[in-house]
């Protein structure tokens, strides 16, 4: 897997494909987090905005080897593991945006309420802004692993389901993305960062789920 995975982060960089979801995320960052805002705020932001960009990152990893290449590597191990290799590249990468993102918000942001009258805890607050953005990155693996080759095969329905699924996935009732990013804006209104540890491990559940059926599927339809 050693291997695999530094194949597939090396075919990812050298393809400069992963400009455009990074760019975006960069973007939205510079426009929605200010210096001075509050940080629960501006941490719930930066998680939300993480979830398209994880799944988009997954549609590259998932489409950027040709054919040819990938039952190559595919004949030297297994298929299963050669997606598994993709979407844990794209999962890793986000989480490493999402973490940069994450101290920018912590640098930048007033460690204080919504209303300025409650300071909040810098250690609880980063923990829980952490957990939230990583909570967003699996769900948005999840999506994109559901969303792309080998579960669906048009490009056009690929990329339309991508965004509608990573759309879903924030507003639906009881996903863990909004249940994470809803409990950081609700504390900001009194000051107390709830660390989110059950969608967290919601997420991790589903991505794991969904990328276990995705690697079995992927044997098949090589």
């Amino acid at each position: 897997m050693n291997a695999l995975l530094g194949y597939q982060l090396a075919l990812l960089a050298r393809s400069q494909r992963w400009l455009a979801p990074v760019l975006l995320y960069a973007a939205f960052l510079a426009i929605g987090v200010q210096g001075g805002q509050p940080v629960l705020d501006s941490l719930g932001y930066g998680a939300a905005v993480l979830l398209p960009v994880a799944a988009w990152l997954v549609r590259v990893c998932v489409t950027n080897e040709p054919p040819a290449a990938r039952h190559c590597a595919a004949a030297a191990t297994t298929p299963a593991r050669v997606h598994l290799a993709t979407l844990l590249t794209a999962a890793g990468c986000t989480a490493a945006l999402g973490s940069l993102g994450t101290g920018f918000v912590v640098l930048v942001s007033n460690w204080a309420d919504t209303g300025g009258g409650v300071r909040v805890s810098p250690l609880p607050a980063a923990t829980a802004g952490l957990l939230a953005a990583f909570t967003c990155a699996l769900l948005g693996t999840a999506v994109g692993a559901l969303c792309n080759w080998p579960l669906l095969r048009g490009t056009g329905w690929g990329i339309a389901l991508t965004a509608l699924g990573a759309l879903l996935a924030l507003v639906m009732v009881g996903s863990p993305a909004r249940t994470a990013v809803t409990g950081l804006v609700s504390g900001s209104h009194t000051g107390t960062a709830a660390v989110p540890l059950l969608p967290f491990t919601a997420a991790a559940l589903l991505a794991a789920g969904v990328g276990a059926v995705a690697c079995r599927l992927s044997a098949r339809r090589s």
